[in-house]
Order: C-alpha cells, then sequence, then structure tokens
C-alpha cells in the first residue's frame, strides 16, 4: 500500500457521514423545533435578491431537484447547516417562520413573477399573510417536496465541518474570503465574531482606513482587524514559511478562535491605542504614500503592514499624549519610501508571502522607542 493509500484511509476514518431525502415539511418541524439551526447572522453576508429568492420557490412549486444541503450535528444533536444557507432561510422566510439574529420574527416573503410563473407575482404563502397566496393544494404539494440532506456526524473531527463549510463557500462562489472567514468564525466562536466586528468599526480605525463601500461590503476592514491580530507578533520564522497569505489567515483565525487563554480584553486594548495614536499623528494619511511633500493615492497594505503592524508590535512604548512619540511616527511615514528595502519589496508585484519576511522586521525596528 502506497503512503497516498495509507493517507487517504485515514482521513476517511476522520468524517464520518450520512445521507437521506427529507420532505421540506420536516425540515420546517426541525427548524420550529430548534433542532436546524441556520445562523442567521450570516444572512448579512449572502446576498440573494427577491429574484433569486422567488426561483427557488418556483423550482420547488415546479418540482425541480434542488442541489444537496450539508449539515453537521453537534454535540447537542441540534444541526448545523454547513451549505444551503441562504436556499432554507428563503424557505422558511416564505413561510413566515424565520427569526433574524435577535429571535425575531421576520416579514413574511412576498414572491415576484418568474419566467415560467409569472403568477407569483405578488404571491404569500397563506392567507394568514394577504388574500394573494398560494392554494392548500399547493402548500400541500409544497411541503411534500424532497430535498436531499447529507450529514456530518458528530463522531468527525470538530474541524471537518469548518473545511467542508470553506470548501463549499469558496469554489464559484461570490463570497470574498474574509466574508467566509466570518461564516467560520461564527460556528466556531460566535463571541470573537462579534468581537471582531466591534473592533472593525472603532472610530480610530475606520478613520485611518479611506476604504471604497464594496470594501466594506466585502468585510475587508474586518480582514484588516484579523491581519493586525494575526500578524503584529507572529514570529518572522513562520512567516517565512509563508505560501499563501488566505490560507494563513484563516488558520490563525482558528488558532486564536480555539485558543482559551486568547485575552480579549488585552487585545483590545492594544488595537484601540494604536489606531488612537495613528489617528492622532496622521488620520486618513496614515497608510498612504508620502511624495514631493504630500501624501498621495490610496490606502497601501504595504505601509499599513510596515506601520500599522509595526506600532502594533511596539505599542507599550508608546504615550498618545507624547508629542515626541507622534512625530516619530510622522517622521517614520515621511521618510518611508526613501527606505531601499521597502521600495524593493512592496512594489505591485511582490506577494504576501515574499514581502511579509522583509517589512514586518522593518517595521518593527523603524517603530521602536
Amino acid at each position: 500500500m502506497s503512503d497516498l493509500d495509507k493517507q487517504v484511509g485515514e482521513k476517511r476514518k476522520e468524517i464520518h457521514t450520512d445521507a437521506y431525502p427529507m420532505s421540506i415539511g420536516e425540515v420546517i418541524n426541525l427548524y420550529t423545533d430548534g433542532d436546524l439551526d441556520i445562523h442567521p447572522e450570516f444572512q448579512r453576508i449572502y446576498r440573494w435578491n427577491e429574484g433569486q429568492k422567488s426561483r427557488l420557490i418556483e423550482s420547488i412549486l415546479l418540482g425541480i431537484p434542488l442541489p444537496s444541503f450539508f449539515v453537521s450535528q453537534r454535540n447537542d444533536g441540534v444541526w448545523d447547516v454547513v451549505d444551503g444557507l441562504q436556499r432554507l432561510s428563503t424557505i422558511f422566510s416564505f413561510l413566515g417562520i424565520y427569526k433574524d439574529e435577535d429571535d425575531e420574527l421576520e416579514p413574511p416573503l412576498k414572491l415576484i413573477g418568474t419566467e415560467y410563473l409569472p403568477e407569483l407575482e405578488g404571491k404569500y404563502w397563506s392567507e394568514e399573510f394577504n388574500e394573494n397566496h398560494l392554494s392548500k393544494e399547493l402548500q400541500r404539494a409544497f411541503k411534500r417536496e424532497k430535498i436531499d440532506l447529507k450529514i456530518i456526524k458528530k463522531e468527525s473531527d470538530e474541524h471537518t465541518k469548518y473545511e467542508l463549510f470553506q470548501r463549499l463557500n469558496t469554489f464559484g462562489s461570490s463570497l470574498s474570503d474574509q466574508e467566509v472567514r466570518n461564516c467560520l468564525l461564527i460556528m466556531i466562536n460566535r463571541p470573537m465574531y462579534n468581537w471582531l466586528s466591534e473592533l472593525a468599526i472603532d472610530e480610530n480605525f475606520t478613520s485611518v482606513f479611506p476604504l471604497t463601500s464594496k470594501q466594506y461590503d466585502e468585510q475587508y476592514h474586518i480582514e484588516l482587524v484579523l491581519r493586525f491580530l494575526a500578524f503584529k507578533d507572529v514570529d518572522v520564522d513562520r512567516v517565512k514559511k509563508l505560501n499563501d497569505i488566505g490560507e494563513f489567515l484563516t488558520k490563525r483565525m482558528k488558532e486564536i478562535a480555539s485558543d482559551l487563554n486568547f485575552d480579549m480584553t488585552l487585545e483590545s486594548q492594544k488595537l484601540k491605542k494604536t489606531f488612537k495614536i495613528l489617528n492622532l499623528s496622521l488620520g486618513e494619511n496614515a497608510f498612504k504614500k508620502y511624495q514631493q511633500g504630500r501624501y498621495l493615492g490610496a490606502f497601501s497594505l504595504s505601509i499599513f503592514e510596515v506601520i500599522g503592524l509595526g506600532l502594533g508590535f511596539n505599542i507599550d512604548m508608546y504615550d498618545e499624549n507624547s508629542s515626541a512619540n507622534l512625530d516619530k511616527i510622522k517622521n517614520v511615514s515621511e521618510h518611508l519610501l526613501e527606505n531601499p528595502e521597502f521600495t524593493k519589496n512592496s512594489g505591485s508585484g511582490a506577494r504576501a508571502s515574499s514581502r511579509l519576511p522583509h517589512i514586518l522586521p522593518m517595521g518593527r525596528d523603524l517603530l521602536r522607542l
């Protein structure tokens, strides 16, 4: 037996799955009984419009088979939905039973006409919501339609569902890498996701990042918080082994979320102090290029990695009330582009895996008091 055969055999033993069809009515009962968790926090991330939702309902009414749904069985027996979140929330919303993350019922879904069923225009599920509703016959047929469930049993390796979620929602997906990470983090450690989200809207933090609305929509501000936490104190030798920055960020996020000794209070204080000082000294120019006596261009990730992470590494040395400390940061900022080591490793063709081993130590050294 080859080494590959052995590896495949060992890994297959870590995954215990089952599969069987279930009627939509049965799935509805699971949800209303609290035995199915579809993570309503994800709905701010998944961006289905009314047309997409109506086409899903149309497909069910027409008996068109839906792709499989993946769930993971928790230790308490509840099923976590790993893939199929938007489809299930659309179904529950149409029936008027969908609850938001505050456990409050949302208004029922009102359909729009579709290509094959234009008469769906304005339709609701039942007379409870509006006189323009599905007939009892269509309601029964809808609930009796079968969907295919793939179940990852609780005996599986604890990280299997996160790995599966990441794979299912990366290939061919419209989600950004950070949106996928957010979903993973909610499943691993929901309080930490809330914590990261709060840090990402800190007044001083947002003031130094002139991000676009698209970047906010794609959760890039949360990714920047994660980058700060992942890299400000990381061992440079570990960074030298980087192959893919995205994979590293996801791995570090999982490590932090699973670390019982990770001090969120202390890390919060360090981040807030870092960006308060950056805001006081440089404001929205904190991570822009200084050329010909003025700041130009948009946010530069390379400059963030030098100044933001360098200051974060040394933050315990700094006093926000010291003008000398603020002048130190301004001086580093204004002369950074004169540094040959920085210009060599921060060009447009410099990959993060080759850039970071050089400019992380540079930032730590330049911002040391």
